[in-house]
């Protein structure tokens, strides 16, 4: 086994690797806060991208933009490398590219409305059944129509649209109530006040700058600050479903290859199944079951097993366990299933240790060489070579300007789409609609002069009547005023023809 075919990741009874051949299998990384979570996943992307695979990680607390620098030496670092037997140590940084939704702290990261897709997008606004559907028409709409849906004003500009548009849309694409539009238009507001109106539009993030390796060979590290980005979970938690379907979609099959093309990290794991529907959950299932014959690794990240769901639990083949405490029911529960789901080692018992293991430990099972789980180890994971901590703003400054993105996503792109091209077909609506009222106008006015023409065409009296005369006249008009009148409503309907 040479140091290209593995990563180390620390020592039990000897030296524990995971395979890179398997790395595509997934794997999870699970434990209480502060059991060493984020120093392993430091360990495991600095590990990956030193044998040439790229990587894409959430950065929660603010710490993981460390790997971009150089370790420091300590003596508790050395000696842990001296225990776990780990030669030639050196401190080093890692190729890190910094990526942030709002562009603020890296590189911003956009998708479009219509790459996110109706379900995605149900989800993030929790829309009930009946909004879903309208959502759906929405695109279909679009799509029909030729209309590109960018950002978040394409959307609000169609939905309005075949709100006031609903009985002819209805003649093709079903039922949109004006009750429903508005539900979704206020979801959409709210969205927008948390920021997602930076992340939808263009240009998009092209999947191929997070595949990127320096040219020595080694993986660009990409970290995704999400401090923020937390504070809006279902946000969060959309965007990493996106990214990981957009892999899905656009890689092509290269079944089992030495190493993975991608490894994706998926921090607080719990945030991707909380509230999510039973379809959305079965569409991940088959997405992480699926995407590692293309040559993607995908890994959770969370304090408990519980988190995930066991038909998704069931394809992590690499386990790392820190210690769980086990206060409360729910907590024991998760003990149980930890230890259940590790190879058992007669030497220990698994359940007692996971309560025991110490900052920094770890049961560990990764995929032997015949692909089989391997039996848990109690392992002393290995030290970072790279920073333990964040990279200062001045660090992360320098970053982004020697980046190999660098200029590329900065300026946002604002070309005709959906929002124009309805624009201006309201437009011409609302001029038919003034040429036909001007033109109703015109025929009234012709139909009034026509009348006021007769009136005055009618012959009159040539000299003053008489008192007789005018008596006997208006009873001889009493006597024929509705034969009169119907003659004469004929007579202009005649005409009118």
């Amino acid at each position: 086994m040479t140091e290209q075919s593995s990563v180390l990741l620390g020592k039990g009874d000897q030296q524990v690797n995971l395979l890179a051949r398997y790395a595509n299998r997934h794997g999870m990384i699970a434990g209480a806060t502060g059991t060493g979570k984020t120093v392993t996943l430091q360990v495991l992307a600095e590990g990956l991208s030193k044998i040439g695979v790229p990587t894409f990680m959430a950065d929660v607390k603010g710490d993981l933009s460390g790997i971009s620098q150089t370790g420091s030496p300590h003596p508790k670092i050395d000696e842990r490398v001296q225990k776990i037997g780990i030669e030639n140590f050196n401190f080093g940084a890692n190729p890190t590219v910094l990526w942030d939704l709002a562009g603020i702290t890296g590189h911003p990261i956009r998708a479009t409305i219509t790459d996110m897709g109706p379900a995605l997008l149900s989800r993030l606004l929790d829309l009930n059944e009946t909004q879903e559907g309208i959502l759906s028409i929405a695109f279909r709409f679009a799509d029909d129509e030729g209309m590109l849906m960018l950002d978040l004003k394409d959307l609000t500009k169609t939905l309005k649209f075949l709100a006031d548009n609903r009985k002819t849309i209805a003649e093709d694409y079903g039922n949109v109530t004006t009750a429903s539009v508005g539900a979704i238009q206020r979801r959409l507001l709210v969205l927008e006040d948390e920021g997602a109106d930076d992340f939808f539009g263009e240009p998009a993030l092209e999947l191929a700058d997070l595949m990127r390796t320096t040219y020595d060979g080694r993986g660009f590290v990409n970290v995704l600050d999400a401090r923020k980005l937390m504070t809006q979970p279902r946000l969060y938690a959309t965007f990493l479903l996106w990214l990981l379907s957009e892999l899905f979609e656009e890689l092509p099959e290269v079944g089992d290859q030495d190493k993975p093309k991608f490894v994706f990290f998926f921090d607080e794991a719990h945030l991707l199944f909380d509230d999510a529907p039973k379809a959305l959950v079965e569409k991940i299932e088959t997405v992480v079951k699926l995407i590692r014959s293309k040559g993607v690794g995908v890994y959770f990240i969370s304090q408990n097993p519980l988190d995930v769901p066991d038909s998704v639990l069931g394809q992590l083949g690499n386990r790392i366990q820190h210690a769980l405490r086990a206060f409360t029911p729910r907590d024991q529960k998760a003990v149980k299933v930890a230890a259940q789901t590790l190879r058992k080692n007669d030497s220990f018992d698994t359940q007692e240790v996971i309560t025991q293991l110490g900052v920094g430990e770890a049961l560990v099972s990764v995929l032997q060489e015949d692909g089989t789980p391997s039996i848990v180890e109690r392992t002393l994971m290995s030290p970072p070579s790279s920073r333990i901590g964040p990279a200062t703003e001045e660090e992360r400054a320098r970053i982004q300007q020697s980046s190999p993105v660098a200029g590329r996503y900065e300026e946002a792109v604002d070309r005709e789409s959906a929002y124009e091209l309805l624009e201006k077909r309201i437009d011409q609506q609302a001029q038919q609609t003034q040429m036909q009222e001007m033109m109703a106008a015109a025929e009234k006015q012709r139909q009034k002069d026509q009348k006021a023409a007769e009136r005055a065409a009618k012959p009159r009296g040539r000299g003053r009547q008489t008192l007789a005369e005018a008596a006997a006249k208006t009873f001889v008009r009493s006597l024929s005023t509705k034969l009169a009148t119907r003659v004469l409503r004929g007579v202009l309907g005649s005409r009118s023809r």
